[in-house]
């Protein structure tokens, strides 16, 4: 058997305990024996240094080198800062990034850059050790204004503007979210009319809800800005385009006449980012500002697109800026990674109850509940970890040009859609839990769980609220549910259709269930053993997923044919489960990518382990949801009642390796630089115990009032006795 025992950081995580002697009847047994030979085997044993560069991925030297710049103090996030002060240092640390080249990667070899896409984003996303705001900073000069001039503009845009971006010499803004409108970027109402006469565009912010809201780089260092705006030219609105536009005098800082502006001031969390808002009123720019890759206005106000439908270049130019997901995917999952390393550290050494002894308390982690609240949530975050490399890798293709086809595109903004709603919301949930898990020692600033989470709780509504990001998840999935029948003859869809038929009667009549039942004997073992079998969980996952669309896509059948109103009212009347779909399908992903970077595990004691770590995801996601699979047929009383008593014995078999699986990070205490988990808590526990043990060996221990209450219950009851 295992014997779990308490730790350092990288020292071995299990010993194995010599193995009690069988009864001469069990030995006999071949089946008592084979039970004996498979206890005394070796636990597995998790290789932390291999684990690690998996983890790492394709960018593994980007991603040290990040983390090394992550590391310097002069990086690092000063705690208790106003946040005048707090918004100086930063930007200051801007120019500490330029310095190290860290922020050029993705932009053109022309200008300098290196045309790395992929590689650039990998370590953007390790800036969040360092500080939030100055990662989000940066995202704002680099992964949004500059991206957008880069992206949406053409060569002569790039050899004019990009130097003075990528040097800092032009900080600047990404005006596209406006007061009145936010997700529906089509929407927006600021305007760039169109004057023949003078060659200009007007950008005008018509009433007070157009003003551009929630700006980086706006209320205080911005000089210039990608203004995206309805272009208007000889009286047509060809929708939403992005212009470069100048804020601010270079000397003094004061904004250009008809360019006004607030301070959007403290907020709840990236108190290093400047914030503001910006409102336009006539303001003339040359034609040569529009940003004209997608659509281009001659001199005499003539328009053309290479992109004909208007709805395709809006999703086109839009697509072009999905590096914010991808970024703010992979740094909640840096950040959730943060919070466990910390609050497992922290679990093996602090010591809380002696349930078990009369001497020694219990380790934190040792506590079934403990395990529960941290373990479910790091092997969620080792999915959320092993998809966000597979989007990487697919923006990376996208946009170095390997793979750069319209469906290539609308796979990858679909993907960055489906996994920036769930990795953020994670990382948010998980670094409540660690909070919660450490304490009254984990609400200590010191330990970063609270700022961290304020820093990112705004991950879930920008760069696409994640709602909102699920909806779109939701409607293409619905549209390849219909493009599978759009063509398909009479004969064909009737047996579609019987076989739903068959199958709804299978699962709501209980047979399904029946057969389940009958197929385990009702024994809770075989029950175990189908629910954990990676078969079994896929089957289940992609089967929620299939049943809801198809049942979400039945009910809208024929809604584009109505009336727009009573189309629109029945689309909102299953709104809900159509994002509860697309959150079933974005998890789906997440397994499969975890199921598929299992099979580059060669190590056997590494895979043993992040198979039941998978599987821990798995059938915690199907715990989860477990009112649906029993409503629905899809398990038996059995399986569900067995689900619970596996997902703990899941628990008992990671907790040895609790600390390898964390340690795999990759994270030293510059990054983690939390007081929790420097092994302070260790060494006062061990202090306390060496105190009690002295004390108890020196006889001078004070006697316990309930020892001496028993002693002199027993007394009593022994004089009864002699005396009857």
């Amino acid at each position: 058997m295992t014997e779990i025992v308490d730790r350092p950081a990288g020292a071995t995580s299990t010993k194995t305990a010599p193995t009690r002697a069988a009864s001469p009847k069990a030995a006999a047994s071949k089946t008592a024996a084979a039970q004996a030979a498979a206890s005394a085997a070796p636990a597995p044993v998790v290789d932390v240094e291999a684990l690690g560069e998996l983890l790492l991925g394709k960018w593994a030297d980007t991603r040290r080198t990040a983390r090394a710049l992550a590391a310097r103090p002069e990086l690092h996030k000063t705690e208790g800062l106003t946040h005048t002060e707090h918004r100086q240092r930063v930007f200051g640390q801007l120019k500490i990034l330029v310095e190290n080249g860290a922020v050029h990667r993705a932009f053109p070899a022309s200008v300098g850059g290196a045309d790395e896409h992929g590689g650039n984003v990998a370590g953007f996303q390790e800036l969040v050790i360092a500080d939030p705001s100055l990662q989000i900073k940066a995202g704002v000069q680099w992964g949004l204004f500059g991206s957008a001039v880069n992206h949406l503009g053409t060569a002569e845009h790039h050899a004019k503007w990009l130097p003075g971006i990528m040097n800092l010499d032009i900080p600047g803004c990404f005006a596209m979210t406006e007061t009145g409108h936010g997700s529906d970027v089509a929407s927006i109402a600021t305007t760039a009319t169109y004057d023949p006469a003078t060659e200009e565009f007007v950008v005008h912010t018509p009433f007070r809800a157009a003003w551009k809201d929630y700006i980086g780089n706006a209320a205080v260092d911005g000089l210039a800005a990608v203004v995206f705006a309805q272009l208007v030219t000889g009286g047509v609105n060809h929708g939403v385009h992005a212009f470069y536009m100048d804020l601010r005098d270079p000397e003094t800082k004061a904004f250009l006449p008809g360019i006004g502006g607030e301070d959007d001031g403290v907020k709840g969390g990236l108190n290093g980012i400047d914030n503001g808002r910006l409102h336009f009123t006539h303001v003339r720019i040359p034609r040569t500002h529009l940003l004209n890759r997608y659509g281009n206005v001659d001199a005499d106000g003539s328009y053309s697109s290479p992109i004909a439908s208007p709805g395709r270049r809006f999703f086109t130019m839009l697509g072009t800026l999905v590096q914010g997901r991808v970024s703010l995917d992979g740094a909640a999952v840096t950040a959730s990674k943060l919070a466990l390393k910390t609050a497992i550290q922290y679990a093996t050494e602090r010591r809380q109850f002696n349930a078990s002894s009369q001497t020694d308390e219990e380790v934190l982690l040792d506590y079934q509940r403990h395990q529960r609240r941290l373990f479910t949530r790091l092997a969620r975050t080792y999915a959320a970890g092993f998809a966000s490399e597979q989007l990487l890798e697919k923006f990376d293709d996208v946009f170095s040009g390997r793979a750069d086809t319209d469906e290539d595109r609308q796979d990858l903004e679909t993907l960055a859609a489906a996994l920036k709603p769930l990795s953020t919301w994670h990382a948010l949930d998980t670094l409540q839990e660690c909070r919660e898990a450490c304490g009254g020692a984990g609400f200590l600033i010191e330990n970063r769980f609270a700022s961290l989470r304020a820093d990112l709780d705004v991950y879930a509504t920008f760069e696409g609220d994640n709602t909102v990001l699920l909806q779109l998840v939701a409607k293409r999935l619905l549209a390849d549910y219909a493009k599978e029948f759009r063509n398909v003859n009479f004969g064909v869809l009737t047996r579609y259709v019987v076989g739903q038929a068959t199958g709804a009667a299978i699962h709501r009549t209980g047979l399904r269930g029946v057969a389940q039942f009958m197929a385990d004997t009702g024994s809770a073992q075989k029950a175990a053993i189908a629910i954990k079998d990676e078969a079994s969980q896929r089957a289940l996952l992609t089967d929620r997923v299939q049943t809801m669309v198809a049942d979400v896509g039945s009910a809208l059948k024929g809604a584009n044919k109505l009336p727009q109103q009573q189309g629109a009212a029945l689309f909102n009347s299953h709104q809900n489960e159509l994002i509860e779909a697309a959150q079933a399908h974005a998890e789906l992903l997440q397994w499969e990518a975890f199921t598929e970077a299992l099979g580059k595990v060669t190590d056997p004691g590494t895979r043993k382990v992040l198979t039941w770590l998978r599987d821990l995801f798995g059938l915690s996601l199907i715990e989860e949801n477990l009112s649906w699979y029993l409503m629905n047929g899809r398990l038996s009383m059995q399986r569900a009642r067995t689900l619970g008593d596996y997902i703990n014995r899941l628990l008992v078999k990671i907790r040895p390796h609790a600390l390898d699986l964390v340690d795999a990070f990759g994270f030293g205490p510059e990054h983690l630089r939390a007081e929790i988990a420097t092994g302070a808590e260790r060494d006062r526990q061990d202090e306390a115990r060496g105190y009690f043990r002295a004390q108890r060996a020196s006889g001078d221990a004070p006697v316990d009032e309930k020892i001496l209450l028993a002693r002199k219950s027993h007394g009593s009851h022994g004089s009864k006795a002699r005396g009857a």
